[in-house]
């Protein structure tokens, strides 16, 4: 397609008339991958005299094209560019980034960065000659220049430091260029937005270039020390006044303020790297010397001054004042910085910090024209980030936290005068955003104030005192501050149970209250007073009005949180919420389905449905769990689980697979039977994992091992699906890729162990395919669990079958292979003398089990020599078992008495570590030399560690899978003694040349087994006789 038709298709892309569009967009995608198509295509987008509506649709086709084509994601995948017109894209588009619009750059710079990410440097070594040229210009190019130079020093910014070998270089090259840039820029007389950009593209280059290593060129403290003095000027001189916007929420994202806002970004990040000497590598603590001796104070003095703004009543974006705050709270640890902000302290304290942790203007505004807004930001994580009053609380906790000897009282004193200024004004005048200041003050200290004498014996009344009336304050955001307080403090030991009564039903009265975030805030804190309260009848008569304004609640707002307190009152009441059960699944459900309907339906809006979501599901297990021992409530709450489920665990689900795979878990493991529609979930969930959810087949595990054990006939008769054929393709393809780790094929094996122990006599034509796949992945397998747990799959198989499996071993011809690999694993020790493998109780039953299975195989199929072999190793087992058994009994029984002492006496609060001014004047820089010592260690093993091969961490191999399964009944102990007697009756001459073989070790081991199975079959029967009795 020729130029002119190029854009007469494109021009039609932007007709009114859908047949026309649709036309149009087939024509592209038609000739799309034709010659020279995307030459033409950056042709109209860089022509001044083409209309702009035909650039645009042509840059945004050009990017797309780009992002999906340019380079191929997959090794085998086809190119789709021809080389020449890569070569004449990448001569002629540098050019043009800096000559066209803003709306066309963007795009244009979105392709150069797909591009620079797959071709630099190996394909376009030129590039960084044409930087260089271009930052010596005179013209516009140097903005071009500096575009694609944060592009380059964008793709290295989180490298490895292998991978950053090429910014070393972009940086020897450009960086001297770029200072004199920078330098230029900044003293400009009089300077223009523009400039602003250009300073600011300045800051995001270096930004990326130093953000996970300080490049060495930088280590020179001249060459460092021109760019901090640029900083600091920047810093330290006004934002031209005469054209800032008005507009609050356009002035936080000008020029000049992101300029301001980057210049404390690359401070602060130099500061958290080179402000403790201590922590530093040896090669790099000169520098940091360097740094706090020149720049870190200079930079706190910077900050005071821009912080004054604040006390004056002067702007100040957000964002840049939480960053200067937390500069302020890194530089409370370190005595000399602690130093230079004390003779500032109470002004920074009570002029600065007190008044942004106050309600104001902008809150009040939010408030009353968006209650639901305001409520999302008051919970959301990402909003903390950039709030200054969150930057303000985390400034009061670590100044109280850390050198609290000196102002904690003067801070408390200073709360308590707001107090009383409030309680002693007339109605009219009473300051009620410093009471919600001060308020906010005394929850954000709450776990301070608990501990700290005098004061944890005054909290009750400061309760009572402060706190208690807010809640009929006329004033609706000290209503809701009113709750959120009594939430922290519902904990304490109250004197007067009365008082905590008057509190709880105040915080209950709230669940009615006209404003929304009042409510919200009163449900968030019920969750505390419903952890905290000692006698549910405080809770027990109101529970179905709890629950109906809860739900009520939800209808409104979609915050994970509150089915957090929801989740607390079903954890609390457990099996007495069964009355509630099934309608708090169903308004649950409606929940979920709204907010899975309002995160699908604005995909740029925040994560609050998505993470409402999550917490509805995780709620509806939480009260599967509560009602586990009511069978028959799963049958009647399965049909309103059901369609959440059937969408949920195909790829709509993938957020929330976790979740629902629980929830299966629940209704297939606790449900009398597994119905039909439960079934039909299967292949969602076989497909799931022989697609994309290998991720999550620790998971899968579970219901499929439910669907087996607790509904085998239908696993073994129904051929439509074909449960057992769709098992054995999806084992067969995960276990045969050589591409998935061994870490994430374990659950496979466990699979085919469930088959073979829950269908034993039933599936002998899958013995075969099973046993082949397993010693297949077993000659490839590296980790040792995996190892073991394919091992295991050929001990179910004699045990299932020991005939038909030796028969199966040696028509393969991997008999001896397999024995031998097998007593190697069972004679492997680690140097600690530990075994190295089956080192779970359920290993090494199972191993024992199949040991035992293969001693009945008669004399021809298992000679002499092999039977005393396989004899000694099973009965090592048994021992080995029996220890482990005993010991974990032991374990139990230590535990169970822990649990009943008394704990009151211990405090694990490390308040009295956390006070780095133990006394006022050391100087924890200078100090301990000891500590430092131990810091550095600490520092280095954190940068070097490697794990150590012999580790004797059994994390992998804990027994905590809950798996049930047909062996829990079978005692290893009694099945070896009846096989062995077996054995004995059978061939007598067989046995007893065993025993005539057997040196006095094996001897006392066989009767010590022996006599352990007696005492296992009195046991066992004892416990019959209690389960029957009870």
């Amino acid at each position: 397609m020729d130029l002119a038709s190029l854009t007469v298709v494109l021009r039609a892309a932007l007709s009114p008339i859908p047949e026309e569009r649709k036309a149009a967009e087939q024509s592209l995608n038609q000739f799309q991958h034709t010659p020279q198509h995307l030459v033409r295509m950056l042709q109209i987008i860089v022509d001044g005299s083409c209309d702009i509506g035909v650039r645009q649709v042509a840059s945004i086709h050009f990017k797309n094209f780009v992002a999906k084509y340019w380079s191929p994601h997959d090794p085998g995948e086809s190119h789709e560019v021809l080389e020449s017109d890569k070569n004449m894209i990448r001569e002629n588009i540098l050019g043009f980034i800096a000559q066209v619009p803003p709306l066309l750059r963007a795009q244009l710079g979105e392709c150069i960065k797909t591009i620079i990410l797959a071709d630099y440097p190996e394909k376009w070594p030129n590039l960084l000659h044409w930087v260089k040229c271009n930052l010596m210009s005179q013209d516009q190019q140097i903005l071009g220049a500096l575009y694609i130079l944060r592009f380059l020093a964008r793709k290295y910014e989180f490298k490895s430091d292998e991978e950053r070998t090429p910014l070393y270089l972009i940086i020897e090259e450009t960086f001297p260029l770029l200072l004199n840039v920078f330098n230029k820029l900044v003293h400009v007389v009089n300077p223009t937005i523009e400039v602003a950009d250009l300073i600011k593209l300045i800051c995001k280059i270096f930004w990326s270039s130093i953000y996970l290593e300080i490049p060495r060129p930088l280590f020179d403290p001249n060459v460092f020390g021109s760019w901090m003095v640029l900083f600091l000027n920047i810093l330290e001189r006004p934002v031209p006044l005469d054209c800032q916007p008005s507009d609050p929420e356009v002035r936080k994202s000008w020029g000049w303020w992101k300029v301001k806002k980057w210049t404390i970004h690359i401070l602060n990040r130099l500061y958290t790297r080179f402000g403790d000497v201590k922590l530093q590598r040896p090669e790099s603590k000169t520098f940091a010397q360097m740094f706090q001796k020149n720049y870190a104070g200079r930079i706190l003095g910077c900050y005071l001054q821009m912080l004054n703004a604040v006390r004056i009543g002067e702007y100040l974006p957000d964002r840049v004042t939480n960053l200067l705050l937390q500069y302020l709270g890194n530089s409370i640890p370190k005595n000399s910085m602690y130093q230079l902000l004390q003779p500032q302290l109470d002004i920074v304290l009570f002029e600065i910090v007190f008044p942004l942790m106050c309600f104001n203007d902008n809150d009040q505004n939010l408030w009353t024209e968006d209650p639901h807004e305001y409520v999302r930001k008051g919970y959301d994580i990402i909003e903390d980030l950039y709030s200054p009053r969150t930057a303000a609380m985390d400034f009061v906790s670590e100044l109280m936290r850390k050198r609290g000897k000196a102002n904690f009282e003067k801070f408390i004193q200073f709360i308590v005068n707001v107090f009383r200024r409030y309680d002693e004004a007339p109605v009219e005048f009473k300051p009620y955003r410093q009471k919600d200041g001060a308020l906010l003050a005394i929850g954000a200290l709450c776990h301070k104030l608990k501990k700290a004498e005098p004061y944890k014996l005054e909290l009750e009344r400061m309760l009572i005192q402060h706190v208690l009336p807010e809640f009929t304050s006329p004033v609706g955001h000290l209503r809701a501050k009113a709750a959120w307080v009594a939430g922290q403090y519902a904990n304490i030991n109250f004197s007067d149970q009365n008082n905590f009564r008057r509190v709880f039903h105040c915080v209950i009265a709230g669940f009615k209250d006209p404003e929304l975030p009042v409510r919200v805030d009163s449900v968030f804190a019920l969750r505390a007073f419903v952890e905290a309260c000692v006698d549910l009848n405080e809770i027990r008569p109101i529970l179905p009005q709890l629950l109906d304004e809860f739900f009520k609640l939800m209808n409104e707002v979609e915050n994970e949180d509150l089915v957090l307190t929801l989740e607390t009152i079903v954890d609390r009441f457990g099996e007495e919420m069964a009355p509630y059960a099934i309608g708090l699944c169903q308004n649950l459900a409606s929940a979920f389905w709204r907010c899975l309907d309002s995160s699908e339906s604005d995909d740029d809006a925040d994560d609050s449905g998505a993470l409402a979501a999550v917490g509805c599901l995780r709620a509806i297990s939480t009260i599967l769990e509560s009602v586990n021992r009511l069978p028959h409530l799963f049958v009647q709450i399965e049909p309103t689980l059901l369609p959440i489920l059937q969408k949920m665990l195909t790829t709509d689900g993938q957020d929330v697979f976790e979740e629902v795979l629980e929830i299966v878990s629940y209704l297939t493991f606790y449900s009398p039977t597994i119905s039909l529609e439960m079934w039909s979930l299967w292949s969602l969930i076989v497909d799931a994992l022989g697609d994309w959810a290998i991720d999550f087949f620790d998971n899968i595990l579970v219901p499929l091992d439910n669907f087996i054990s607790r509904s085998t006939s239908h696993f073994l008769t129904c051929k439509d699906p074909d449960y057992q054929q769709s098992l054995w393709k999806t084992l067969s393809s995960i276990m045969s890729d050589q591409n998935i780790d061994d870490a994430d094929i374990e659950p496979a094996p466990k699979l085919i162990e469930v088959v073979f122990q829950n269908c034993k006599g039933q599936v002998d034509h899958w013995v075969e395919p099973y046993l082949r796949i397993t010693i297949e992945r077993l000659r490839r397998a590296e980790r040792p669990y995996l190892k073991c747990l394919l091992m295991l799959v050929i001990a179910d198989a004699f045990y299932y079958n020991p005939i038909l499996t030796l028969g199966l071993l040696h028509k393969l011809g991997v008999a001896a292979e397999v024995f031998n690999l097998w007593f190697q694993m069972l004679q492997e020790v680690k140097k600690s003398g530990l075994r190295a493998n089956f080192k779970r109780e359920h290993d090494k039953k199972v191993s024992c089990l199949g040991l035992t299975s293969v001693l009945s195989l008669p004399a021809d199929q298992l000679p002499g020599e092999a039977f005393e072999r396989v004899f000694k190793a099973t009965l090592d087992l048994l021992v080995s078992y029996k220890d482990q058994v005993a010991e974990a009994n032991k374990q139990d029984d230590a535990d169970d008495d822990d649990d009943d002492d008394d704990m009151d006496g211990f405090d694990d609060d490390d308040e009295d570590e956390d006070e780095s001014d133990k006394e006022m004047g050391d100087d924890a820089e200078g100090g301990d030399e000891a500590n430092s010592q131990k810091l550095q260690k600490l520092a280095a093993e954190a940068r070097g560690f490697q794990p150590n091969n012999d580790d004797d961490s059994d994390d992998d191999y804990s027994d905590d899978e809950e798996l049930q399964s047909p062996i829990d009944e079978v005692d290893p102990f009694i099945f070896f003694m009846d096989t062995i007697q077996a054995v004995q009756s059978a061939n007598p001459a067989r046995f007893q040349n065993l025993t005539r073989s057997l040196d006095f070790h094996y001897q006392a081991l066989a009767s010590g087994i022996a006599q352990h199975a007696e005492q296992r079959k009195v046991e066992i029967e004892k416990e019959k006789l209690e389960k029957t009795s009870n």
